[in-house]
């Protein structure tokens, strides 16, 4: 199995969670605080340091109230290489 830590699917998977964020009207620092974290955890996410496991993923679907079956269905369509 390749790398998935920048990867095409990576990649796109973290656009997209920058642009809800962005959409829902939060801040890094905003976000951080709604999930219990410091905001340099936010950033790693969104540079892609740090992978999102699927809880991760499912709470941030919560918090910025998106469909997280949508997206995983959108970041599949994605080519992996």
């Amino acid at each position: 199995m390749a790398k998935t830590l920048g990867s095409k699917r990576h990649k796109a998977l973290i656009e997209l969670l920058i642009a809800k964020r962005e959409a829902a009207g939060l801040t890094q620092v905003d976000l951080a605080t709604k999930l219990g974290e410091y905001q340099s955890f936010v950033a790693r996410l969104e540079s892609g340091q740090r992978r999102v496991d699927l809880v991760e993923f499912l709470e941030l679907s919560e918090l910025l109230k998106f469909d997280a079956v949508e997206v995983l269905e959108a970041i599949a369509r994605v080519p992996s290489r």
